[in-house]
């Protein structure tokens, strides 16, 4: 129940972030940067500027408030080699006026203003020491807080056991029907159910729109040509493959041929890291989308502990400062964030991600939910029904797991487009595979389910989830994890999505009454209370009540004032005044007409 006291001052507040030693290690000395796979990005150098230094970068120099020494900032920013510039925007002005107002990155840290501290290096000739040396020498600057070497990422797939090459026989004059294979289509336990929400009003997803993050995209491929909206951000990857495949899960067309995806009315389209940092493209997408909408991140990267061995060790993307800040801008803005857990292996609970590397002081270990919550719904990947993989929705090898990771979609044999090695040929616009995988494969599972709910929810003219909801009911509803040999379900990855329940879940309206709080009010006082803590999906309408009698004229006036303490609480306000000249008890009354 939602908790209540008098106004004298604000709710109780966990302790602020204590801050941290500045180390000079920039990163995690077992991270490396292996040549790069398809369907991946470079290390990035990230530096963040202390947040009263009023930094100003741009192309041929900086400057910073009164007081503050630029030192080796000043050097690199004005050495043609290197370009420095603003993360988030194109000046730090308009990052700061850019970001909801009163949102917080941290406690305490408004998320403008640390959004506008973070700056990328380009220097496209530097090798990956390289860039962890310019990260030493700008720390050595007083007006720079933290600098830090992110290693490369790349799409979170798995093509162990995939076939080498593709189907070389040409495609035939009409692609068969494929959806018999999309076992991830049918009913619970085994798939989502989608095949039952297409029967809902708004259960295709109308009137979603989702933006993919990641490489490169084949928006001319035969079963992608309906509801897609094309590159928004970025410059698209030749690799098309990885994209292609993810856009069928969710997107694929409704028609004879090919595959159909979960949610084939919602409104599909594409933010590239090729050119871009990763989190700038989130922002960027973030910028094009409205509330109720989706972003699917299809990234991971090398965490700390990664042995170089492959996908070993990679983790989410929002345990680096400025992914979680762009992650939480899209929150904030009432963006539903869907993001890969990775396939690196790990417990996230890990202590090993409590350690900065050279982060700013307000960051804490996000995948701990506790002083930092990106907000982001996370994804592992859970073995499918066939069996061939261990016991159905049991964790796969590879997959991370922990506290933090909210749901699990297919990990292996997805069908879907690309890739071609279920229907191949010359033609790649042609191509399917019936192995996709990795949490790869399992995040777009989920923003299929995310935006049937959303698109049924508008069909009913309802509020669409917000980020907060959407992991509450993803958390709340599903099909349970299963344990497999020497892969318990304490190792969580979480429920896989059940449309059947979830859809009603959302849809799902109570309405009931309650008294809040009582008190007193002197001659002619007013007052004021508030009461926290109430989900803010509920609909709730307040009313003050005298309980001293006293006929013949009214007694009291009240107002109420709300405030949206965070995405997933509200905290109203309630001032009541009493309008005689005896002493009068009131109480506090809430109904709640629907939630």
């Amino acid at each position: 129940m939602a908790r209540t006291t008098r106004a004298s001052r604000s709710p109780d507040q966990p302790d602020p972030p204590r801050g941290v030693t500045r180390t000079t290690a920039s990163v995690d000395p077992s991270s490396t940067s292996p040549a790069l796979p398809p369907e991946s990005s470079p290390p990035e150098l990230i530096v963040v500027g202390h947040l009263d230094a009023g930094l100003h970068i741009t192309p041929t120099g900086a400057t910073a408030a009164p007081g503050w020494e630029l030192g080796e900032l000043a050097t690199i920013a004005a050495d043609p080699a290197f370009t420095l510039e603003p993360l988030f925007g194109p000046s730090e002005a308009r990052v700061r006026a850019s970001a909801p107002e009163a949102a917080t990155a941290a406690q305490g840290v408004p998320l403008g203003l640390a959004m506008a501290a973070f700056y990328r290096v380009a220097a496209p000739e530097a090798s990956f020491s390289e860039l962890q040396e310019l990260a030493t020498r700008l720390l050595t600057s007083p007006a720079v807080e933290a600098a830090y070497v992110k290693p490369s990422s790349s799409a979170p797939v798995i093509l162990d056991g995939a076939p080498a090459v593709v189907a070389t026989t040409d495609a035939p004059p009409e692609t068969p029907d494929f959806t018999a294979r999309q076992g991830y289509l049918d009913a619970a336990p085994g798939g989502i159910d989608a095949r039952w929400a297409w029967t809902q009003p708004g259960g295709r997803g109308g009137g979603v729109r989702i933006i993919d993050c990641e490489w490169g995209w084949r928006f001319t491929h035969e079963d992608l040509r309906v509801n897609t909206g094309g590159l928004v951000a970025g410059t698209a990857s030749a690799d098309t493959n990885h994209g292609t495949a993810v856009l069928g899960e969710i997107s694929g067309d409704v028609n004879a041929v090919g595959i159909t995806g979960i949610t084939p009315d919602a409104v599909i389209s594409a933010s590239s890291f090729t050119s871009t940092p990763s989190a700038t493209a989130i922002r960027a997408a973030a910028d094009r989308l409205g509330q109720g909408d989706i972003i699917l991140l299809e990234i991971h990267r090398s965490g700390p502990g990664a042995n170089g061995s492959g996908q070993d060790g990679f983790i989410a993307v929002e345990w680096w400062p400025d992914d979680y800040l762009a992650i939480r801008y899209a929150v904030e803005r009432g963006i539903v964030v869907v993001e890969a857990a990775g396939n690196g292996d790990r417990n996230l609970d890990d202590a090993i991600y409590d350690r900065s590397l050279g982060f700013p002081a307000w960051w804490r270990n996000p995948f701990r939910r506790r002083e930092l919550d990106s907000g982001a719904v996370v994804v592992g990947a859970g073995a499918p029904p066939s069996g061939n993989q261990g016991p159905d929705r049991s964790r796969l090898g590879f997959s991370n797991h922990g506290a933090v990771v909210d749901a699990q979609g297919w990990g292996r044999e997805v069908t879907t487009t690309g890739y071609g090695w279920l229907q191949g040929g010359t033609n790649e616009d042609l191509w399917y595979t019936n192995d996709f995988s990795g949490t790869s494969s399992a995040s777009p599972i989920v923003v299929g389910a995310v935006a049937a709910v959303q698109g049924a929810l508008r069909a009913a003219g309802r509020p669409p989830l917000s980020p907060a909801r959407a992991r509450e009911l993803l958390r709340a509803t599903g099909s349970a994890q299963q344990d497999a040999p020497g892969r318990p379900a304490t190792q969580r990855i979480g429920t896989r999505p059940n449309l059947r329940q979830l859809i009603p879940a959302a849809l799902a309206n109570a309405q009931w009454t309650g008294t809040q709080f009582t008190g007193s009010l002197g001659p002619n006082a007013t007052a004021r209370w508030f009461t926290f803590g109430w989900p803010a999906h509920w609909h709730v309408v307040w009313t003050a009540l005298p309980t001293s009698p006293r006929p013949g004229a009214p007694q009291i006036s009240f107002r109420t004032r709300v405030e949206r303490a965070s995405d997933a609480h509200a905290t109203y306000w309630i001032e009541i005044t009493n309008l005689t000249n005896t002493p009068v008890n009131v109480e506090g009354r809430f109904a709640v007409l629907g939630w």
